[in-house]
C-alpha cells in the first residue's frame, strides 16, 4: 500500500493540529453525479454495482476526481449484512430497499445465521482492497456499516418505515427477543468492519440512521449498547496507526454526552444541533463531524459559502472538527454546489487553525 499523502482527516479525528478543517461528504459517491449514473446503468442494478469490486472502486473514486476531498468512503450499502444473512434484499422502484423475509419472532431470530464475512461478503472486502490500491495514498479510505438497531429496523419492518410499528412492538412486547436479534447483528457487524480494516480501510464509520426514532429511555438499551459492543471489539490499530471510529446517530443530540462515552473517536452531528452546543457538551472527549443541512446545497453558491462559514464559526478554533453534511447529499443537488461547499471549507477554515 502507498504511503498516505494527506492525513488531515485522520489527524482531525485524533484532535491533532491541522492546517485547515478536513472535509468529506456522506453519500459522496451517488446519484447526484452524472458519471455515477452512467456506471449504475452499466451495472444494471444497484446491487450489481455493489457486488462488482471494479465498479464499486470506480464510483468510490469519482468524487475525488471532481472535488478536493480529504477522505474516500467505500461505495456499498448498509444492508449488505442482512442480505448476507439470507433475507433476500431487493429494490422496489420508488419504494427503496425491501426484504423477501422479515424477522418478527423468537423462532426467526434463533434461525437467523451469522454470515461468513470471508465468503458471503467477500465482494465488499475485495472492493476495499482494490480501492485502497487505486487511491495510491491520496487520502484515507473509510469503511462503514449500519448500526445493529438501524439494520434491525429494515430486517423487522421488511424495508423502510415511517412508524417502525413492527420493531417497536417487538421492543415493548418481547425486548429480550429484540436484544437477541441485535446481538446477532452486532456479532456480524463486528466481523464485517474488522474484515474491512484487514482489507485496507483506514477509518470506520457506524451509521445509526434510525436511532433518533427511539424513545429517550429506549435508545441506550436498543441502539447505543450494541454500537458500543461493536466498538469495543474493533481493530483499533494497524500498521502502526490508529484506526479511528466515527459513530453517527441521526437525531441523537438528546443523548450526545452519553454517546461520547461509547468509545468512538468522533461523533457525527446532524443539523438540528449547533456545533457550538455539541462541542460544549462533549468537550475534548471526542472529535465532531458535521453538520451542514444538506438542503443548503440547493441554495446559491454565495449562500452555501455563508452557511459553511457559520458552521466553522460555531465550532470555533482548533482541531477536532471534520466538516460534513448533517446527513447524506441529496440526489438532486447540482455537483457545482457541492464544489462550492468544498471550496468554501478550504478557503474559510484555515482562519480557525494555527
Amino acid at each position: 500500500m502507498s504511503e498516505l499523502q494527506n492525513d488531515r482527516f485522520l489527524r482531525a479525528l485524533a484532535r491533532e493540529p491541522v492546517d485547515r478543517t478536513p472535509v468529506w461528504i456522506m453519500r459522496q459517491a451517488g446519484r447526484y453525479l452524472p458519471e455515477y449514473r452512467e456506471i449504475r446503468a452499466q451495472a444494471g442494478s444497484f446491487m450489481n454495482l455493489c457486488r462488482n469490486p471494479a465498479l464499486a472502486c470506480e464510483v468510490t473514486l469519482q468524487p475525488l476526481r471532481r472535488f478536493d476531498l480529504d477522505a474516500a468512503i467505500l461505495f456499498s450499502d448498509i444492508l449488505t449484512v442482512p442480505d448476507a444473512m439470507g433475507l433476500g434484499l431487493y429494490f422496489e422502484p420508488g419504494e427503496g430497499p425491501r426484504f423477501e423475509t422479515t424477522i418478527r419472532d423468537a423462532a426467526a431470530v434463533d434461525a437467523l445465521p451469522v454470515p461468513d464475512v470471508g465468503s458471503e461478503l467477500r465482494y465488499v472486502t475485495d472492493a476495499v482492497s482494490l480501492i485502497r490500491r487505486e487511491l495510491q495514498g491520496q487520502v484515507p479510505l473509510i469503511g462503514f456499516s449500519g448500526s445493529p438497531w438501524t439494520l434491525a429496523t429494515y430486517m423487522v419492518e421488511g424495508g423502510s418505515s415511517k412508524d417502525f410499528r413492527h420493531i417497536k412492538s417487538l421492543a415493548y412486547d418481547q425486548p429480550e427477543v429484540l436484544e437477541r436479534l441485535l446481538g446477532k447483528i452486532a456479532t456480524a457487524v463486528t466481523a464485517y468492519l474488522n474484515a474491512q480494516v484487514e482489507a485496507g480501510a483506514q477509518a470506520l464509520m457506524i451509521f445509526d440512521t434510525w436511532g433518533g426514532a427511539l424513545a429517550h429511555d429506549a435508545y441506550p438499551r436498543f441502539s447505543l449498547a450494541f454500537a458500543q459492543q461493536i466498538i469495543d471489539s474493533l481493530i483499533r490499530e494497524r500498521d502502526g496507526r490508529r484506526i479511528p471510529v466515527i459513530f453517527f446517530t441521526k437525531g441523537g443530540g438528546i443523548w450526545l454526552e452519553r454517546i461520547a462515552g461509547c468509545g468512538a473517536d468522533a461523533l457525527g452531528v446532524d443539523w438540528t444541533l449547533s456545533m457550538t452546543e455539541a462541542r460544549r457538551r462533549v468537550g475534548d472527549r471526542v472529535a465532531l463531524q458535521g453538520n451542514l443541512d444538506p438542503s443548503v446545497l440547493y441554495a446559491r453558491p454565495e449562500v452555501i459559502e455563508r452557511e459553511v462559514g457559520r458552521v466553522l464559526t460555531e465550532y470555533g478554533h482548533g482541531s477536532g472538527h471534520v466538516f460534513n453534511l448533517g446527513h447524506g447529499v441529496h440526489p438532486q443537488i447540482p455537483p457545482d454546489h457541492v464544489a462550492a461547499m468544498v471550496e468554501a471549507v478550504k478557503h474559510l477554515s484555515p482562519a480557525w487553525h494555527g
